[in-house]
């Protein structure tokens, strides 16, 4: 592959996983999904919030895809949380967001390392039992 495809695949990539970034922009992309929901879920996946009982294809739709994903087992069962994180800088402001940090961390390391004292801010947490939201913690 030559230079110029590897380029144009590579922007294809980021605009796709910046397309993708907003509600809006997922609902666009999964509109049969979302006209199958009731009219109050439709409300929250538009504000990027959502609700009990929502299951995990509703919850990427409102929210994208989780940072990270944790099991967690108790007496009463497992819960597979899902996490989504910010990272900030040492004032608070956002430096990045969303699950693209994954991907490229790697590749532009020299970026993240040279980012003076950042920090990761957990702004979001959905609790699933049996594939179902069973709690959410929103940090501001």
């Amino acid at each position: 592959m030559n230079t110029t495809l590897k380029i144009l695949a590579l922007l294809g990539g980021l605009a796709l996983i910046g397309g993708c970034a907003s509600p809006e922009a997922r609902i666009g992309a999964n509109q049969e999904l979302f006209t199958r929901l009731a009219p109050e879920q439709q409300a929250l996946v538009r504000e990027g919030k959502v609700g009990i009982g929502f299951d995990k294809v509703m919850v990427r739709l409102a929210l994208g895809e989780p940072d990270r994903v944790v099991e967690r087992t108790d007496a009463t069962g497992t819960t597979e949380i899902w996490n989504y994180v910010t990272y900030e800088n040492s004032d608070g402001a956002i430096l990045y967001t969303g699950a693209y940090h994954h991907y490229w961390r790697d590749a532009y390391s020299p970026y993240y390392l040279s980012t003076p004292a950042y920090r990761v801010h957990e702004h979001m947490r959905v609790m699933f039992r049996g594939g179902k939201v069973v709690a959410f913690e929103h940090r501001k």
